[in-house]
């Protein structure tokens, strides 16, 4: 990271308060003063950027800026540490400024409630040193690391699934970025999301502390970060291995001759390709459903939660091999849990030949958010 031409003056109460980072050599009050003058952009406000926020403010780095659209639901509480039951219903961005502004009021924070895509997204990541990637959706990483490239600034990046973290730096001078690792997102719908299939949530915490002391070390310039290393955590097993890679002289983004010009590159989006789907909210799921059925692609462990009586069960991950088991004359609304799984099985559906296809807009959860007689979750 390129070295900032001033630094921030600090009070005696700031000595005070970050009096522990000062008995650090590798810190010292040329360090802390480094941090007040810094900026960092996270984009996303969940499982991992509660943590990475929260420690990112206590540090005292000066400028914090928090992007998501969405809003805080009861089911996020489990691993958002941000948040409190009082928050549900707020949007993610405004909710967690407003504790970051309560637990340090001497740094700035910037709220910004909305989503980052690929007409803000440069415009975003230059207003900032440092930026990290705290989202869970394939199409937002490939634009962060893209407009990181592009502006020079590292992507701190982590991900979480179950019982599994990953850790890494990308777009640092002379390292490879996110593309380098990944050169195409799986297609939409193939790999579940921690809504459809679960989180541990101090898993969240683990990934997402790591995440603020990569930038913390980035900032100060010292260690060794993860650029042009992947960080493995298994918390079941209670491992944790590095692995080495490097940049992809044919990658579109920071290779040789890269193609991706000066726009960061939306890729493929499950929203997107399956836009012309005809929804079902869930207020009008049971009014439907008297002339459908409901098809619930869930699998067997979450459909142990609950079920609605005569759905047709099919788990999402049998469905090529039971088409035969349905009727393509007749109606189908298509469920999941959250709505991920469903829109695949549509879209293979619609592929065989089914055309009297709705989806269940937000899932089973949705509904069940406005029936107390059932429990998706």
């Amino acid at each position: 990271m390129a070295e900032r031409t001033s630094s921030a003056r600090l009070s005696a109460r700031a000595l005070r308060r970050y009096s522990r980072h000062l008995l650090i050599p590798e810190v010292g009050l040329t360090g802390q003063e480094r941090l007040a003058a810094a900026r960092v952009l996270v984009v996303g406000a969940g499982g991992l950027g509660s943590p990475a926020l929260q420690y990112l403010a206590a540090a005292g780095v000066g400028r914090i800026g928090v992007i998501d659209d969405d809003s805080v639901d009861e089911t996020n509480l489990q691993r958002q540490t941000i948040f409190s039951a009082s928050d549900v219903g707020r949007n993610k961005a405004v909710a967690a400024a407003e504790r970051l502004r309560g637990l340090n009021p001497l740094i700035a924070i910037d709220a910004l409630p909305l989503r980052f895509g690929p007409d803000n997204a440069r415009d975003l990541v230059r207003l900032y040193d440092t930026v990290l990637d705290c989202t869970d959706r394939f199409p937002t990483r490939y634009l962060i690391s893209d407009a990181c490239v592009l502006e020079r600034k590292p992507d701190v990046y982590g991900s979480i699934f179950r019982f599994d973290g990953q850790v890494s730096v990308f777009g640092a001078e002379f390292g490879p970025c996110y593309r380098c690792l990944y050169p195409e997102a799986p297609p939409p719908g193939s790999v579940p999301s921690c809504a459809e299939g679960g989180v541990l949530g101090a898993l969240a915490g683990v990934i997402g502390t790591w995440q603020a002391s990569e930038a913390l070390k980035l900032l100060l310039g010292i260690g060794e970060p993860l650029i042009g290393r992947l960080m493995l955590v298994d918390t079941l097993g209670a491992n944790v291995r590095t692995v080495r890679f490097d940049r992809d002289p044919d990658c579109i983004a920071c290779g040789a001759r890269p193609t991706i010009g000066d726009r960061p590159l939306l890729v493929s989006d499950e929203e997107a390709s399956t836009s012309d789907v005809p929804e079902v909210e869930a207020d009008a799921l049971d009014e439907v459903l008297r002339d459908a059925f409901l098809l619930d692609v869930r699998e067997p462990h979450e459909a142990v939660l609950g079920s609605l009586d005569g759905a047709v069960q099919i788990p999402a991950s049998q469905l090529e091999g039971r088409m035969h088991e349905l009727d393509s004359a007749r109606r189908y609304v298509v469920a999941c849990r959250v709505g991920v799984k469903s829109l695949w099985a549509v879209t293979r559906l619609r592929e065989a030949g089914f055309t009297r296809l709705q989806h269940l807009q937000g899932g089973l959860l949705a509904y069940a958010a406005r029936h107390a007689e059932f429990d998706f979750f």
